[in-house]
């Protein structure tokens, strides 16, 4: 075990309650993506955090497995899912005979020391025909590109502070790249494609939900049309939009097969 790498790990404060609103959208979306992309049976999660994504998961396959770096987060998805079966150690370090019809690698390839390594690992706890998904951020992001066209960033791989201190980053993605990694790793990319056209920063997000003007008239809402949630039409258009345009969202994934 690479113990001053688990320490790293336990070091971050990030988790998804961070910016919660624009975060539970978010996860909710992920969610969402994974299951249309997803085959029925079994789901190893590797990174699950404190477990609010994989609370999405458990209602939809017969056993889910939850694999995480850092206890404080896995404290928190013991007590959210008692009924999963958690692991604490590095992905690198998990070990079991195990295989699964589904294995989850959601936005973690770009805190590890070797993202080749680690899509060679979770392949290997797949069963035959079984289904690899990877989410990771999309460095060519419309809000990061409109924030090297700001100056706030020099291009749009760089890592800022709030990246490398508070949530761990090493890297950044785009669909070119994530598709070198797995075809480095001897995988088969499949499907990509994007989740959330997101159009400002992540705080800037979360205070838009928080505080937008959502209702009818001077804000989103059509003009003398009530009882509609506007704020969940925009998430939702802003999915479909990231359907269409996968290269301008928050998240950018591949299905991968062996």
């Amino acid at each position: 075990m690479n113990k001053d790498e688990l320490a790293l790990q336990e070091k971050f404060s990030w988790d998804r309650t961070l910016f919660g609103d624009y975060n539970q959208i978010l996860v909710h979306y992920q969610a969402l993506s994974c299951l249309e992309n997803s085959k029925e049976g079994t789901l190893l999660d590797l990174a699950c955090g404190e477990g609010i994504m994989t609370e999405y998961f458990v209602s939809k396959f017969t056993k889910v497995v939850g694999v995480d770096a850092a206890s404080i987060h896995l404290e928190k998805a013991k007590l959210r899912l008692p009924q999963v079966e958690f692991h604490h150690c590095l992905i690198e370090d998990f070990e079991t005979a195990e295989k699964f019809d589904n294995v989850f690698l959601l936005m973690i390839l770009e805190h590890v020391q070797d993202p080749v390594q680690i899509l060679k690992k979770a392949a290997s706890f797949l069963k035959p025909n079984g289904n690899l998904i990877v989410h990771v951020p999309n460095a060519n992001a419309i809000n990061r590109r409109l924030a090297v066209k700001m100056g706030t960033l020099l291009t749009t791989e760089e890592l800022s502070p709030f990246d490398i201190n508070i949530v761990g980053h090493r890297r950044s993605y785009t669909l070119d790249s994530l598709k070198l990694d797995i075809e480095n790793a001897g995988l088969k990319p499949l499907k990509s494609g994007g989740v959330f056209y997101k159009m400002l920063s992540t705080a800037q997000m979360d205070w838009f939900l928080k505080n937008g003007e959502w209702e009818a008239g001077h804000g989103w809402g059509r003009s003398g049309v009530e009882g509609v949630d506007w704020k969940e039409k925009f998430c939702k258009a802003c999915y479909e939009i990231g359907n269409e345009q996968p290269n301008d969202c928050n998240v950018i994934y591949f299905t991968v097969s062996i």
